[in-house]
């Protein structure tokens, strides 16, 4: 497994993560699969205070539970669940942030968080009360660094001139190559890491049947996965690795946060941490089926 410095921070993290999201609601299984991941290589792993309710990073807090040395753990905040469980609102006010992390820390069983990211964001926000909870639970010891989750190019760009933020998540991939306009390019010239999710688009790359993708049509989105495929051929003849290394060869991107909730998931993740980068004429013929889109909106 390679490790790579999340920007500036002190975080060396494996390119290759565990995105916890789609773990199930057994807590055995869980551990089994993250300690699996671990094992493996994998030493971040990413989870959300709104995924099923708090209960994805309980599962995960009980996963590493006096182990927490040999980890990093990545949280969200943002998204305040309704009194009724109804459904959730965003809040990115300075008060809930301050209160939503000591629930997070109870359940991920720590003292601290090593990467507490904004789980979302708009142009409206109260961006400097956001960041002044975030300073403020740096300088508390309760988190170690902070970053956003955010596609927004507008939003990036106002957390990237007004923080001192270690990181953005977005997604990316062959079939999602908007950030490569601009958000890329300024990430990775100042210095901020880059967690790209989505890098499989929906499996669509790595074997799921073809479906229309954003503004791609059910034929393109065919034509790019027999690209990949064509290359994966040549190599090991996993698909899913091959789109991987496509996100990894990008000299902006950190690490590739993967989706991971069975025993196959775990073993592609393990194959593409392991694959050869891709060739210069590799990524070109993947580049060539499809031209990179463009954000249209919050530009």
């Amino acid at each position: 497994m390679k490790y790579k410095s999340l920007g500036k921070s002190d975080l060396s993290i494996s390119e290759v993560s565990f995105g916890c999201m789609s773990l199930g609601d057994d807590h055995a299984a869980n551990k089994e699969l993250l300690h699996q991941a671990l094992d493996q290589g994998i030493n971040f792993f990413d989870t959300a205070d709104l995924y099923q309710q708090g209960q994805n990073e309980e599962t995960v807090g009980k996963a590493f539970s006096g182990m927490r040395d040999k980890v990093i753990l990545a949280t969200k905040v943002g998204n305040q669940w309704r009194a009724d469980g109804s459904g959730w609102d965003w809040n990115p006010s300075k008060a809930y942030i301050l209160l939503a992390v000591e629930a997070s820390l109870k359940r991920l069983q720590t003292d601290y968080i090593d990467l507490y990211q904004l789980h979302g964001g708009t142009i409206d926000d109260p961006i400097d009360e956001t960041i002044e909870a975030f300073e403020l639970l740096r300088q508390q010891g309760k988190i170690r660094h902070y970053g956003i989750s955010s596609i927004r190019p507008n939003v990036i760009r106002e957390y990237v001139r007004r923080s001192s933020l270690s990181s953005v998540m977005l997604q990316y991939s062959l079939l999602d190559r908007r950030p490569e306009e601009e958000v890329l390019e300024l990430l990775r010239q100042q210095g901020i890491g880059v967690l790209a999710r989505g890098s499989l688009a929906q499996g669509l790359l790595a074997g799921k049947p073809a479906k229309p993708y954003l503004t791609h049509t059910l034929e393109e989105v065919q034509k790019a996965a027999e690209a990949v495929q064509a290359v994966a051929a040549g190599q090991n003849g996993n698909a899913a690795a091959i789109a991987v290394r496509y996100v990894l060869q990008h000299p902006a991107i950190t690490s590739a946060v993967l989706g991971i909730r069975t025993a196959q998931q775990l073993e592609d993740a393990t194959v593409a941490a392991s694959a050869a980068p891709l060739k210069a004429g590799e990524v070109q013929a993947l580049e060539a089926v499809l031209p990179a889109s463009k954000y249209e909106q919050h530009r």
